[in-house]
């Protein structure tokens, strides 16, 4: 049994993974590439697509399934195995990043054909392929997130895809892997811990009353995926628990997130036990008090005329682009208002230029006084911290890391190494031996 990374190598997109087993190639995910990154996506995939026999997704993240399509474009026509949760999301993930791409490197067709040819897989299901084994295991990343457990020529590998932060209460947390010849496994923050998840829900809570409080905006960029509605499932609790936080519109800026949020009925059986509770007794935790879905752009443009209190929740995530933009740009000269960081911020970036408060940021062409107040609050992130992952692979003799910067992968490995598990870093295109 043999496993090559195309992908995700020292790097935390294009996940992507040839296994060799048993007379058979199957490809552990078939993510995009992005940010700085992203022209990969053009390049050849480094093994011939129409030779592959089956392609397994751990979850619908554009890292994880957004060469898919380009995968059949290029002739591949096997199954796709994944949850329903996965295969739900995924439409509205590979379609959304078609309208999106500058320089498409897949057409419609190709996201339809990739669709037509999913097979659903769910936790504990064994799928054979000859004598090649899979199963799903509970990764609690996103909805319906699992890793994969593989076994064949008496070896037995497991690939973590991305792994839950287990703090968070939307998700179920992470199960623990068998015991396994190689574990390969996400290292995205294997330098460093996540902060208490209650003592972010508390200084989020504080930066809202205060706000609020004064007649100001707090501005949320967020993914479209997970985290606006998770950040909308906070604030159902907080009004739910009897929190007396001022009255003010919660506005959902992201036709995306609006997609997500109107699928996630769907999806109840892969949410928490406290998630699912409230389903049953008629409640859709996802739609807090005061929850208005913007519909249009000029709708969206008429927020930044109006008054606070507000808060408004759009994409993107990372400031790359998105409704967002427009609304910091409205916003951020006021020093009533608050912006509030709940995802990474890649270095080089205009999140990244904004947490270090420059006087004065460049914005849409446009020089912006910076007098809002800044937060990062990094304990609503979606991966694992070191700690965690340290708790998932204990035990096991064996570990290669992978989707992580290389400084995060080097710390995480040296305490791997320090407990006697032997651990090695991924490297592209490069085979290891289970």
């Amino acid at each position: 049994m043999r496993i090559v990374p195309f992908g995700a190598a020292r790097e935390v997109t294009g996940s992507c993974h040839l296994l060799l087993a048993e007379g058979r190639r199957v490809l552990l995910d078939c993510g995009m590439f992005q940010g700085r990154e992203e022209e990969k996506n053009h390049a050849p995939f480094g093994f011939d697509p129409q030779a592959v026999d089956a392609v397994v997704l751990t979850h619908a993240h554009l890292d994880h399934v957004g060469r898919l399509p380009k995968l059949f474009r290029e002739g591949y026509r096997g199954p796709v195995y994944a949850t329903q949760a996965t295969f739900l999301l995924m439409q509205i993930i590979l379609q959304d990043a078609l309208k999106v791409m500058e320089t498409p490197f897949f057409e419609e067709e190709d996201v339809e054909e990739a669709l037509r040819h999913v097979r659903l897989l769910e936790f504990g299901e064994w799928l054979r392929l000859g004598d090649l084994t899979l199963t799903f295991g509970q990764a609690g990343h996103l909805p319906g997130s699992a890793f994969v457990v593989v076994q064949g020529e008496g070896k037995t590998l497991v690939y973590s895809g991305d792994l839950g932060n287990r703090q968070k209460t939307v998700l179920p947390d992470p199960s623990l892997p068998p015991r396994a010849d190689l574990i390969l496994c996400e290292g995205t923050y294997g330098d460093r811990p996540h902060r208490s998840f209650a003592a972010t829900v508390q200084e989020f809570l504080e930066i809202l009353e205060r706000t609020l409080g004064q007649g100001g905006k707090v501005f949320i960029p967020s993914f479209a995926v997970e985290r606006a509605q998770e950040i909308l499932f906070l604030l159902f609790l907080l009004y739910e628990n009897g929190h007396r936080l001022p009255e003010a519109p919660i506005y959902l800026d992201s036709p995306m997130a609006e997609r997500v949020l109107d699928l996630y009925p769907r999806l109840v059986r892969y949410f928490s036990e406290e998630v699912q509770a409230y389903f049953l007794a008629g409640k859709n935790p996802f739609r807090p008090r005061g929850l208005r879905v913007v519909e249009s752009v000029e709708e969206s443009k008429a927020l930044n005329r109006e008054p606070g209190p507000m808060v408004i929740i759009a994409g993107s995530g990372m400031l790359t682009g998105g409704r967002i933009l427009h609304h910091l740009k409205h916003g951020l000269s006021d020093p009533k208002n608050t912006l509030v960081f709940v995802g990474y911020q890649p270095r080089g970036g205009l999140g990244a230029e904004i947490i270090q408060r420059p006087e004065r940021i460049r914005l849409l062409g446009q020089e912006i006084p910076l007098r809002a107040s800044v937060h990062t609050l990094g304990g609503f992130s979606g991966h694992a911290g070191q700690d965690e992952l340290l708790d998932w692979l204990h035990g096991q003799p064996r570990v290669i890391l992978v989707h992580g910067e290389e400084e995060a992968l080097l710390a995480l490995g040296k305490l791997l190494a320090l407990r006697g598990q032997e651990v090695g870093l991924a490297r592209l295109g490069e085979g290891v031996e289970v």
